[in-house]
């Protein structure tokens, strides 16, 4: 396998990796914030309805979460091609 075809491997799995983040958090925020809040708002958490709690804590706790996944599985990522920085 040549240098290029190592590199073209490396930033497919990095762009599927961003992409995949990026879903799961459109998902969370317009999808139970905006789309299902209707539907979430039977239920209470903290005081309030669920799709509210989405809405304005949620997507940001979720968007701190996808944050570190992506870290700790491009870390791994790096590893596996061999350009970790350690």
């Amino acid at each position: 396998m040549s240098d290029k075809d190592k590199a073209m491997a490396y930033w497919k799995a990095n762009v599927r990796l961003i992409l995949i983040s990026l879903v799961i958090w459109a998902i969370v925020s317009f999808g139970f914030g905006i789309v299902l809040r209707p539907l979430l708002s039977g239920i209470a958490i903290g005081g309030t309805d669920l799709g509210f709690w989405f809405a304005q804590q949620g997507s940001i706790l979720v968007f701190l979460g996808l944050i570190f996944f992506y870290a700790f599985r491009m870390n791994s990522l790096d590893r596996k091609h061999g350009v970790d920085e350690e």
